[in-house]
């Protein structure tokens, strides 16, 4: 991607998900360990994102959990009175199993979209699991998984996440695109790379931009690399999609959404905050943990947070090393205000 000096000619238009309106057509990406209740709501108050979603809730785990009429997954902590518009992405691999979980979320938790994860490469998830993006191989699979969450979610929109295919050597992801539009999907995700790369290398947003043709009715939202205002904008204008999805740059960049905002309206963009409100910011973060999980639990699942929160940061090894050995919220404040010391 070449975030030059985009073609402030081209409006950009919100992005329509069935009924669902999002405005500005910019997504917060579901990311396991990550986009719970806290992280969204830190992202609610700086405003900007026109659509967030939950992690991924594994739909077996949450139809063993209502089998056995226990509490459901951690992952849906707050969702059922925070505000909307609001998307939670399932996966699994039957498509009995997806449809009943998706129409609990649709009908129960009235949730605004139901997404079906078919991108995730994590090895639990797609060879032990043989699901997210372990699918990609079966697109006639993925289509009847889709039809059906479609059938039992209505009138709630269905939407779907792909990664362009396994392999390099297997980029399928016009084919399976049109699988999921001809099943009754009302969006669909793709994230610029295959599932053999995990995070390394770069999207590629050309091969993103290449299934857009092949779509009859449904929006097209792009996914990885999008860590700056510019960026997000020169892809909406240049690629021919209908959405950005922003992904692990905003996990210690949450005010990230309301600078692209900003540059979408063509408006100054924000400037990132000052080394004062990104320590409060974090330790808003943590407190909003804390209430959830406690000092114990919440503490120690806070340290992956405030290790994104310090990325690209003078002594950011530093603080990682310190932070990872913090076990009660004295020490995690004690590292912070250390590494984010309060400026004069």
């Amino acid at each position: 991607m070449n975030p030059n000096q985009p073609n402030l000619a081209t409006k950009i238009e919100p992005l329509r998900i069935g009924p669902v309106v999002v405005d500005p057509p910019v997504l917060q990406a579901p990311m396991a360990g990550f986009t719970n209740y806290a992280f969204r709501q830190i992202v609610r108050e700086f405003g900007g994102a026109g659509l967030l979603a939950t992690e991924m809730v594994c739909a077996r785990g949450f139809a063993w959990l209502d089998d056995h009429d226990l509490e459901h997954p951690d992952r849906l902590w707050g969702v059922r009175d925070e505000p909307r518009p609001l998307a939670v992405q399932i996966w699994d691999n039957n498509p009995d199993t997806l449809a009943r979980v998706g129409a609990r979320l649709a009908h129960e938790y009235r949730v605004s979209v139901v997404d079906i994860n078919f991108g995730c490469p994590v090895r639990d998830v797609s060879e032990k699991a043989q699901s997210g993006s372990y699918l990609l191989r079966f697109p006639e699979r993925i289509g009847a998984i889709v039809a059906r969450v479609v059938q039992a979610c209505a009138p709630t929109p269905v939407t779907a996440k792909i990664r362009l295919g396994c392999t390099r050597e297997e980029i399928r992801a016009i084919e399976i695109a049109q699988v999921v539009e001809a099943a009754g999907a009302a969006a669909l995700t793709v994230h610029g790379r295959v599932a053999q790369d995990y995070f390394k290398g770069h999207a590629d947003w050309d091969q993103i931009a290449a299934v857009k043709p092949h779509l009859q009715r449904m929006p097209l939202i792009g996914n990885g690399d999008l860590d700056s205002a510019d960026k997000v904008v020169y892809a909406l204008r240049h690629y021919g999609v209908d959405g950005a999805m922003i992904a692990r740059a905003a996990l210690g960049r949450p005010w990230l959404f309301r600078q692209v905002r900003a540059a979408i309206r063509g408006e100054p963009v924000p400037p990132e905050p000052s080394l004062d409100e990104q320590r409060e910011i974090l330790l808003r973060h943590f407190r909003l943990v804390l209430q959830r999980f406690g000092d114990e639990r919440g503490t120690m699942l806070m340290r992956k947070y405030a290790c994104c929160y310090a990325q690209g940061r003078p002594g950011a090894r530093h603080f990682r090393t310190a932070i990872a050995q913090a076990g009660t919220p004295d020490k995690f404040d004690a590292i912070v205000e250390r590494h984010f010391p309060r400026e004069p």
